[in-house]
């Protein structure tokens, strides 16, 4: 069978609201030129688990197309692991990912597109479809928190389906592609058995193995976070089952580039000429308004500053022509460097930082009347300690004895 495996819709994703509906209907459509026999889709089909009632009507608009199409494969058989039901015999199977996580016993917007019928919702179930003698059984696991997909996967054990190509998808981050928490699940902890494991949630493209056999992500269809490896074209596989073969296939998606500007001692001018360089040689190339997003570090020149950056009339010039991102909190100016190495140092202005807080301290006591029998380097020491109970122990005598002179007419405040 050839499966159409199509994830991260995020319809309704709000910085990117036309792209995120218009590269979706290009995925389904282009799905169905491609002849696909079934389609699986690992999640976020919604970026918000309340979506507003015309990004439903969005939602309901692409897979009613879908349900009125004449498949070649249909369902054959469901299995829940835990409660769940099938409205439908159309080879069309999702979950829900995280974007659309809600509190257990509670329905997400997913489930309300598998009671209208217009998909499977396999969360948590056992999806067998057939096409002629050939089955394809798909375990679909919805997104969960990262404290509870271990703990879930044991509980519900390896359900392969005997006779069928297996197929398990989920929607996770993954400790081999992620590598930012021991919380993040690991390839081998997947569960075994399976023909093709298929994963959502991670916004760009990637092929692996897991347990020998092939591991997909086919990205997001609309760019969500701006980031490096976002760059490529936007898609969908086609995976054939006979051959255990596959193909990325691109739909016609807005153009993202990510640049790099190093600076060394720049003027605004030359940051004006780095950029305008960086972004007509993108323009040039473009065939629609595409997002740019510029990472600008290094340092300027000395007697300017980062609010010196002409970036606004960057944004000026190219807000017709691009979607412009500037990021320049990595741009650092010399006297800026200066004072974070004299902080470094325990030094200002050739003062140590405790002796002029210390001065300080002294200062504004002298100024407030306080006269009692403590000794200020004393009292800045405990103050600045991490002795908090004998802090306000002395705090509170010292408030409670300048109270009493003031009511006497001999001290300060």
């Amino acid at each position: 069978m050839k499966v159409a495996i199509v994830s991260d819709l995020h319809l309704g994703y709000e910085r990117f609201y036309d792209d995120a509906y218009k590269q979706a209907r290009e995925a389904f459509e282009a799905i169905s030129r491609e002849g696909a026999d079934m389609v699986i889709i690992p999640g976020d089909i919604f970026d918000k688990r309340n979506p507003k009632p015309d990004v439903i009507a969005q939602a309901i608009n692409l897979f009613r197309d879908f349900s009125r199409k004449q498949w070649p494969a249909e369902l054959d058989k469901f299995i829940p692991l835990r409660n769940g039901k099938v409205y439908t015999s159309i080879p069309v199977i999702a979950i829900p990912g995280t974007h659309e996580r809600v509190a257990e016993g509670k329905e997400n917007p997913l489930t309300l597109l598998g009671l209208a019928g217009l998909l499977i919702d396999a969360s948590e179930s056992i999806v067998v479809i057939r096409k002629g003698q050939e089955k394809v059984a798909v375990f679909g696991l919805g997104g969960l928190s990262e404290e509870r997909v271990k703990s879930e996967l044991s509980d519900l054990g390896e359900k392969p389906v005997e006779g069928c190509f297996n197929i398990f998808m989920f929607h996770q981050s993954i400790y081999e592609i992620l590598p930012f928490s021991d919380n993040f699940i690991h390839f081998e902890e997947l569960p075994v058995g399976y023909d093709l494991y298929v994963d959502g949630h991670i916004h760009n493209r990637i092929e692996d193995k897991v347990h020998g056999k092939p591991f997909l992500i086919p990205g997001s269809t609309v760019l969500t976070q701006l980031k490096e490896g976002e760059q490529e074209p936007k898609g969908f596989y086609i995976f054939d089952t006979a051959s255990s073969t596959w193909e990325f296939k691109h739909i016609n998606s807005r153009p993202y580039k990510f640049v790099r500007i190093q600076l060394s001692e720049a003027t605004p001018n030359d940051v004006i000429n780095e950029a305008e360089s960086a972004i007509e040689g993108i323009l040039a190339a473009a065939s629609e308004k595409p997002i740019i997003r510029l990472s600008i570090s290094g340092t300027i020149a000395k007697g300017f500053k980062n609010v010196d950056l002409p970036l606004h009339a960057i944004y000026t010039k190219y807000s017709s022509k691009a979607i412009l991102d500037i990021d320049s909190s990595k741009v650092t100016d010399q006297e800026t460097e200066e004072g974070i190495e004299e902080i470094r140092e325990g030094k200002l202005e050739g003062t140590n930082i405790k002796e002029l807080g210390m001065e300080i301290f002294s200062s504004k006591l002298k100024e407030n009347g306080f006269r009692a029998d403590v000794n200020p380097a004393e009292l800045f020491n405990i103050l600045s300690s991490n002795k908090k109970e004998k802090a306000i122990k002395l705090v509170t005598e010292m408030l409670s004895e300048l109270g009493e002179k003031d009511t006497e007419g001999k001290g300060g405040v």
